[in-house]
């Protein structure tokens, strides 16, 4: 009763946006294997046939999705994903969205939806009597474009590490915070990062399906806004040579009733067994589920020494260098964060493999070995040798190879997106190395 009057409100708060702001079009959102956002764009008038989950679009049409002889789905919208878009609003005109969930003509979820996929991981954390909260914070450069209007690698601003942006910088993240600000985040921190050209902006964190629509939102918007000054926002995970990349760190907490399971004041660390169980799960399944968390072939070209990616699969309550970390806070605001995933991931299936990792770890039962609070990126490789630190996949294929190997990623992505991610990755890999780059050219048209 609680949940129709929830909808019920949503459905007035709706009627009365569209009177004031007199919406036209709605976009129903939606993303594909890779985490892009797609939109079917109708009119305003449409929106009951859409709630109603009336409304088709042709899923052969979507890579990863159907065959064209059973290419018809359904978008069906969650009415808590309503929005204006702010930098769609004129006098007398406006547009709104709605993200979707897939699903088949009989209205059965479609199993090659990502967003589906992790609807299922909340649906099996409830049956642990747990609820699955996910704060991302996903980095980002800003770079100049050419004079024919086609993005550079040139950072627009030379700034460093919370040092105010030198040119625009500073004003882009501004009117970014106010359009997110605008579509009902919530917004924690905003700052330059590491890199000349680097940015993040954190929000609040939330259910772990709200935080994964707020991940693809937010992608979609800062580089709308990037794009009205004439900049490029790139989330590629290593765009410039020499410069940090671009992570996407998930702080992840499971509650039960209304608790935090991860802390627990008796503990010299302050964490419950639970926590102790997550990490363990997280370290033995974290190698062959990095494809999913690093999706593409530059993803690859972040995680090594030197540039403060975590590329050795350790864990911590202090050190930066692990793979996770536990961040001090205690009490509600216990988690742990895997610091490996880049913004290249598909929300949606990265905060699943991660969720369910976790979960996996708390069936077993079993402790992580011990914390390792040394600097890992200095430590002589004997000695990491010694304390059985190893890295994580070093290239898309090695990754791929352990997807393919692992019962685990099979049962939490289902057959068809396990399969078609696979195959479409080694399309990636295979493209790539048959490629010949620039540094190959450069290396060796003269030597040879």
């Amino acid at each position: 009763m609680t949940q129709v009057s929830e909808q019920n409100k949503n459905y007035i708060k709706i009627k009365e946006a569209q009177k004031k702001y007199h919406i036209e079009l709605l976009h129903l959102q939606f993303v594909d294997l890779e985490g892009a956002l797609k939109h079917v764009t109708i009119t305003f008038d449409q929106l009951d046939d859409a709630l109603e989950g009336k409304i088709m679009f042709d899923g052969s049409s979507i890579q990863g999705f159907s065959p064209i002889n059973q290419s018809d789905l359904y978008l069906k919208p969650d009415i808590n994903t309503f929005s204006v878009i702010p930098w769609s609003i004129e006098e007398g005109y406006s547009e709104a969205r709605l993200l979707c969930s897939v699903a088949n003509p009989d209205g059965t979820p479609f199993e090659g939806d990502p967003r589906n996929v992790l609807k299922r991981t909340v649906e099996k954390a409830a049956s642990y009597d747990y609820s699955i909260s996910i704060g991302p914070e996903l980095e980002f450069f800003l770079f100049g474009m050419d004079e024919s209007g086609n993005p550079t690698t040139v950072p627009q601003d030379s700034g460093g590490y919370f040092e105010p942006a030198h040119d625009l910088g500073e004003k882009v993240r501004l009117e970014i915070y106010r359009t997110l600000k605008a579509m009902g985040f919530k917004i924690e921190a905003s700052h330059h990062e590491v890199a000349m050209g680097q940015h993040e902006i954190n929000f609040k964190f939330m259910d772990v399906l709200a935080s994964a629509d707020n991940a693809t939102t937010y992608k979609w918007i800062v580089k709308n806004i990037a794009k009205n000054f004439n900049l490029h926002a790139s989330f590629m995970p290593k765009p410039v040579q020499g410069l940090n990349g671009s992570g996407m760190h998930v702080n992840i907490s499971l509650f039960k009733d209304g608790q935090n399971v991860f802390f627990n004041e008796n503990d010299p660390n302050g964490l419950s067994e639970d926590t102790y169980y997550f990490i363990n799960g997280l370290m033995k399944n974290i190698a062959t589920l990095t494809a999913i968390t690093n999706p593409t072939v530059n993803s690859y070209k972040r995680l090594v020494p030197g540039f403060e990616a975590p590329c050795y699969m350790a864990w911590s309550t202090c050190n930066r260098s692990t793979l996770i970390r536990i961040p001090s806070s205690r009490g509600a605001a216990t988690r742990v964060e895997a610091r490996h995933p880049d913004p290249c991931a598909n929300p949606y299936l990265a905060f699943s493999v991660i969720a369910e990792a976790g979960l996996e770890g708390i069936r077993l039962k079993q402790r992580p070995a011990d914390p390792i609070n040394e600097d890992i990126y200095s430590m002589p490789e004997s000695k990491r040798e010694l304390l059985r630190i190893s890295h994580l996949p070093d290239n898309l294929e090695t990754a791929l190879d352990l997807l393919a190997d692992s019962p685990l990623a099979r049962k939490i992505l289902g057959d068809h997106i396990f399969r078609k991610f696979i195959s479409l990755k080694r399309a990636e890999w295979k493209e790539y190395r048959n490629t010949v780059h620039d540094w190959e050219l450069k290396r060796y048209q003269m030597k040879f």
